[in-house]
């Protein structure tokens, strides 16, 4: 006999399953053009902040720096950003998106936008006005929990700057 789930559980998996499908179908498609969905994610966020130090990009994307540096190498090596010393201090090295970068985030926006519209076929206006109020109603609540609870000693530095990104 199939194992009825619990609305709440339910809800939990659909949740969960929708976001793991979007990012296979996103993988499917950015691998077409030789990226991954890692080196997408540095690509798509120096999109909103060029030229942002390598280590503030690590943190921002809640990735080591060792894990970062390869990913920046393998994009470099692609032509798609490049590395920078920092003006004032020669330390910093600063990320910059190339022409071919910024290219590539346009026509991965294009990619991003088919998967939107395949994720809402069959979706009505009005429904997907409603799911997104919800999530973002749903956003909020746990982002309040979280800025209302003690403060926990084992909290990774991490989980402090996810928190601050979600906002």
């Amino acid at each position: 006999m199939a194992r009825i789930l619990d609305k709440e559980t339910r809800f939990a998996f659909l949740i969960h399953d929708v976001s793991r499908l979007r990012r296979v179908m996103f993988d499917r498609i950015v691998r077409t053009l030789g990226t991954s969905r890692s080196q997408w994610w540095v690509l798509a966020f120096l999109s909103r902040d060029d030229g942002s130090p390598q280590t503030n990009l690590a943190d921002e994307l809640d990735v080591g720096k060792v894990a970062l540096g390869g990913l920046v190498d393998r994009l470099e090596e692609a032509g798609m950003v490049e590395r920078r010393a920092d003006p004032i201090d020669r330390r910093v090295k600063r990320v910059f998106l190339t022409k071919d970068g910024r290219k590539l985030v346009s026509q991965n926006k294009e990619l991003d936008k088919r998967v939107n519209e395949t994720t809402l076929n069959g979706v009505s206006a009005a429904d997907f006005e409603t799911t997104l109020r919800t999530l973002e109603k749903m956003k909020s609540n746990l982002l309040s929990t979280l800025d209302s609870a003690p403060a926990d000693p084992a909290a990774s530095e991490s989980e402090a700057r996810e928190r601050a990104s979600l906002r």
